[in-house]
This record gives C-alpha cells, sequence and structure tokens, in this order.
C-alpha cells in the first residue's frame, strides 16, 4: 500500500545526516529540529501557529482539551472514520454524535450535521478523509449560527487547498478553530515513527495548547493547566523536515497516480471512481483540493470482498476503510442511534476498497494492478 522505501532513497543524505547529528548532540526532545520544523511547517500552512505532539490522536485530545470541552458537551463527527476520532471525545467524556457522511465525497454530510445540532452541541469535526475537505463553507457557517468550536481532523489531508465559495484557498486543517493531523509514517507527510501537530491562529488558544502538551507547564515544575505528556521527538521532526519541501511534489504525485487509475477503470457500471467534489466530477489536474491519501473505490455489485481476496491472490494489497461503521463499534454503541440515519455509511462499508497509493507508483504498477481489477469485474 506504501513504498516508505523507495521514498527514502530520495532523502536519504539529508534524513541520515540530520539523525546522526541529533545522536552526537543528544538534543532528542523539543531541540532545534523541533522548533525548525514548527517554524517551517507554520509558513508552509499559513498558519499563526503549529504546535508538534507525539501523535494524532493525541493532538485530536489536546484540541479538545485546549478548548476547554466539559463532560456531558456534545461532539459531532463523522460516522465512517477511523476510531481515534470518537475515542478521544469518549475519552474525555463528552458525549460523541454520529452521523452520516456524503456518498461522493465520503465526508461528513452537512444536512445530518444540522439535524444533530442541540443546546448541548459545543463543537463539529469534519475529517478530511482520504485526502479531501469537507465542506467547510457549509460547516463553519453552522458554527457560527450556533456559537459552535469547528476541530478538524486534518490526519489525512495535510497539503491540500480549500477553495471557498468565494473563490479563497486556505490549507486544510486551518479553517476551523483548531485543527489536528498526524506524522504517522504512512501519511502524506510522514514521520518514521508517530508524530502529530495541532494548527491554530488563535493566540490564547495556542498558549494554552503549549501548555497541555506538556504536563501543563508554561515554566518547569509550574504546572498551570491540566495537561498530557505528548511531545515530538527530534529525530521525527528531522525526517519530517526533510519530506515537508516535497510535499506538493509528493502529494502532486499521489493525484497523477489517481488519474491514471481513474482513467483506466472508467466506463466500468460497477465501479465508481474517487472524484473531487468542486471541480466537475473530475480529478484536478490545476489545484490540490484532493491529495489522495487513499484512492477509493466503490464497488457496486456485490463482489467487493471477492475483489479483496482475488487481489490478495495475486500479491496486490488493498485496503478497506472502514468495514465497520463507528455507531456498531462495541466501543460506541448508543440507544441513540437510528439505522435509517446511516444509509450512505452503511453501503459504504459494503463497496469500498483502497488501491495502492504512494508517491512511488509508476504506470507499469498501475496498470497491473487496474488490469487484475478489470479481469475480476469483467470475468
Amino acid at each position: 500500500m506504501v513504498d516508505l522505501g523507495g521514498q527514502y532513497e530520495g532523502i536519504k543524505e539529508q534524513v541520515n545526516s540530520a539523525i546522526a547529528t541529533i545522536l552526537e548532540t543528544s538534543a532528542f526532545i523539543n531541540g532545534p529540529e523541533v522548533r525548525s520544523f514548527q517554524s517551517e511547517l507554520e509558513e508552509y500552512l499559513g498558519v499563526k501557529h503549529v504546535i508538534p505532539c507525539a501523535n494524532g490522536t493525541d493532538a485530536l485530545q489536546i484540541a479538545m482539551m485546549g478548548l476547554g470541552l466539559q463532560p456531558g458537551d456534545e461532539v459531532i463527527t463523522a460516522d465512517f472514520t477511523f476510531a481515534a476520532t470518537v475515542e478521544v471525545i469518549a475519552l474525555l467524556q463528552l458525549t460523541p454524535v454520529l452521523v452520516d457522511v456524503e456518498p461522493d465525497s465520503f465526508n461528513i454530510d452537512i444536512a445530518a450535521v444540522e439535524k444533530a445540532i442541540t443546546p448541548k452541541t459545543k463543537a463539529i469535526v469534519p475529517v478530511h478523509l482520504f485526502g479531501q475537505c469537507a465542506n467547510m463553507d457549509a460547516i463553519m457557517e453552522l458554527a457560527e449560527k450556533h456559537n459552535l468550536f469547528v476541530i478538524e481532523d486534518n490526519a489525512q489531508a495535510i497539503g491540500a487547498d480549500y477553495t471557498f465559495d468565494d473563490g479563497r484557498k486556505q490549507k486544510a486543517g486551518t479553517i476551523g478553530h483548531v485543527g489536528a493531523t498526524s506524522f504517522f509514517p504512512s501519511k502524506n507527510l510522514g514521520a518514521y515513527g508517530d508524530g502529530g501537530a495541532i494548527f491554530t491562529n488563535d493566540d490564547e488558544l495556542a498558549h494554552t495548547l503549549r501548555g497541555v502538551v506538556n504536563h501543563g507547564m508554561y515554566e518547569r515544575y509550574h504546572h498551570d493547566v491540566v495537561g498530557v505528556n505528548s511531545r515530538l521527538d527530534s529525530i521525527q521532526a528531522a525526517v519530517l523536515r526533510a519530506k515537508l519541501p516535497k510535499l506538493d511534489s509528493y502529494c502532486g504525485s499521489r493525484r497523477a497516480a489517481a488519474r491514471s487509475y481513474t482513467e483506466a477503470l472508467k466506463g466500468q457500471s460497477h465501479i465508481i471512481t474517487p472524484k473531487t467534489v468542486k471541480c466537475e466530477n473530475q480529478i484536478c489536474d490545476t489545484c490540490s483540493c484532493h491529495v489522495f491519501h487513499q484512492y477509493t473505490l466503490r464497488i457496486t455489485n456485490g463482489k467487493r470482498d471477492a475483489l479483496v481476496k482475488h487481489l490478495a491472490d495475486n500479491d496486490i494489497p488493498c485496503g478497506v476503510y472502514y468495514p465497520i461503521p463507528l455507531h456498531k463499534q462495541k466501543a460506541y454503541v448508543d440507544k441513540r442511534y437510528n439505522e435509517a440515519d446511516f444509509p450512505v455509511t452503511n453501503q459504504l462499508i459494503k463497496e469500498v476498497i483502497s488501491l495502492p497509493m504512494h508517491t512511488e507508483l509508476d504506470d507499469e504498477q498501475i496498470a497491473f494492478i487496474t488490469k487484475t481489477v478489470l479481469d475480476f469485474v469483467n470475468g
């Protein structure tokens, strides 16, 4: 599904040199590499504050802690996503409110969000799934109307641009009150271990977050807020610094691979290929609204699971993200949920399949993968 070894070859000298320097200086935590990466990422994103942390799940939790959400507050998020998003809501004793997603973008359904808002609602967490932003125009409008926080889960969409209805562009993760991302190795901007970061343009919130990530301390042994231990280490920061200047190129390679996949698979009655929703139902070649963390098909003839086996039999990896919706997970089952409220999610879990997607994919590999898919679908 990913080729981190191939990607490493392109940055090997810089990564090895930086790690050697860290080993020699022993500046393992909060060293110069972390501070430099923070500054460089702020510049890339056009955001005032980046607060590095230990992983993407921590980033979401710390963002919610910084906003002062209280036990029992309701937080609306998407049902069709990885469990980390709802996990942190539950860990903080907030009340998760899961809603359905859109069938074309796989992102949170705006009408479902609006329907779910109650006097107890305090925040919305849009997940920019598979590399494409949720409808942030509508989300920010709802948030302003109901005085809600917006926490962007940007773990899969770093580098993506969101184009507002008025033509303005802004980087994913920097639009809401606070954004959170993951640097898990397979991400578009991935470390060689765990890592994460929080983004905000709010000076006061940034100050709070910087205390939360470091045991609530702004001065050593003075604990001003309740905090956690969540810091990005210097070696991971060094890897991320080597990759950050190449992020746009990495995302461009992924879009090129996505276009090749789509061209090869077009016209198939039982295959729905991914689209960039603001660009006339095609994959953009002039902007970066989708960074294709995953290239996810829908197989509509009921044979998705058989296709998974067929690909495995031909030594082709694939992924099914996500086979069980959050509202059916044992940890998050709740009598408040009605199956009729999740028609899209309940359909997607039977149909979605993600093909290999990374910066090192070449034409020969894509041709082999797509031929294998087509042989099965048309067989």
